[in-house]
């Protein structure tokens, strides 16, 4: 939608032509933006909740940094995964006012400084090792707006371990839970609970686990009924979902 189109739809919806609704939804479908080797989404936050974000992994630092530049110009939040320091380190020298989250590996513009949804969402760890993929999900979940709780290090080994946090586990409205090896937490943590539970398989091992595919198995073959599973090492992923059932929660 061109400058002239979009002063059109701001006078019909003054003028009462139009309303509201039928505004936003024709603002659902405006253009990308197109910087040749990358075209940004601008408006899919309009459409799905949350702007489009920046997979790091792969593009060159200077793409990365350009990719974020245009959209903290759109006053918006920006959230990039998969960062290592030298992408961090293009993006801070065009936007200054990034962080950078050295374990989730996620660089973020605009973190909220007060949830939009008041319902918390718990990320949960089986293992230390499986940390990198539990921060990614915290981080995300929190920069999407999410009030985010934290409990890692609770794996089947030890089990009283994850007891003796019962009140804690009740107390979330989604529960993300990351493990590695055979991938046995999600099934414990969903007898515990009636609250949506959203698996991820981390790609922490010995052989046999083929770098997580033996915990996607074992999650998606899980026993407690209406466990949610996203792919392997996929924190964001199960950060987006977490949000999205938070969001219906809340509206």
């Amino acid at each position: 939608m061109d400058r002239a189109k979009l002063k059109k739809l701001l006078s019909l919806l003054a003028d009462r032509e139009i309303t509201i609704d039928q505004a936003m939804d024709q603002l659902r479908h405006l253009p990308y933006q197109d910087l040749n080797f990358a075209r940004i989404d601008n408006h899919r936050g309009i459409r799905c909740g949350f702007p489009e974000v920046i997979f790091c992994e792969g593009k060159r630092p200077e793409q990365a940094a350009e990719i974020f530049n245009q959209m903290v110009n759109s006053n918006q939040t920006v959230l990039g995964t998969r960062a290592n320091y030298r992408i961090f380190a293009a993006v801070k020298s065009l936007c200054p006012g990034v962080q950078y989250y050295k374990i989730a590996r996620c660089i973020v513009y605009g973190m909220p400084e007060e949830p939009l949804y008041p319902l918390p969402v718990l990320v949960m760890s089986a293992g230390t090792a499986d940390l990198p993929v539990a921060e990614e999900a915290a981080v995300c979940a929190q920069a999407m707006g999410n009030r985010v709780l934290k409990l890692f290090d609770v794996g089947v080994a030890g089990l009283h371990r994850l007891l003796d946090y019962q009140e804690l586990i009740q107390k979330a409205a989604v529960i993300i839970v990351v493990a590695g090896m055979e991938g046995a937490l999600p099934s414990v943590v969903g007898g515990l609970t009636d609250h949506p539970v959203i698996a991820v398989p981390a790609s922490t091992g010995y052989g046999a686990s083929f770098g997580g595919l033996a915990a996607l198995l074992g999650m998606l073959n899980s026993c407690t009924p209406g466990i949610g599973v996203v792919n392997i090492d996929n924190g964001y992923g199960a950060a987006s979902l977490a949000t999205a059932i938070n969001r219906t929660m809340v509206f």
